[in-house]
């Protein structure tokens, strides 16, 4: 949670800064995307947090089941940050800019 708390912090201030050298509309998209990263990177370490708990000091078929949705959970938020981030899915082709 701190992560994309942090994260989100930091995103603002840098948004506040480019506002003045950018853009209006650059600096959003921006913002954005940074935001959208720092919580994908908060879902990865609350993940990885759920997964240790459940390997180190409950083994029950309840507390898998519990990582299992999770686990889903987690994936379909990353994929539709990634197509909001990215504009396009992850599996798409980028084209290159010439």
């Amino acid at each position: 949670m701190l992560t994309i708390i942090v994260g989100a912090f930091l995103a603002t201030w840098w948004f506040l800064i480019r506002l003045r050298s950018m853009p209006k509309l650059d600096a959003y998209r921006e913002f954005r995307s940074e935001v959208g990263r720092s919580i994908i990177l908060g879902l990865e370490f609350l993940i990885a947090g759920e997964i240790i708990r459940t390997v180190t000091v409950t083994q029950t078929l309840e507390s898998v089941g519990v990582l299992v949705v999770i686990v889903l959970i987690r994936s379909l938020l990353t994929l539709t940050l990634d197509l909001e981030i990215e504009g396009r899915w992850p599996w798409q082709r980028v084209e290159m800019k010439r």
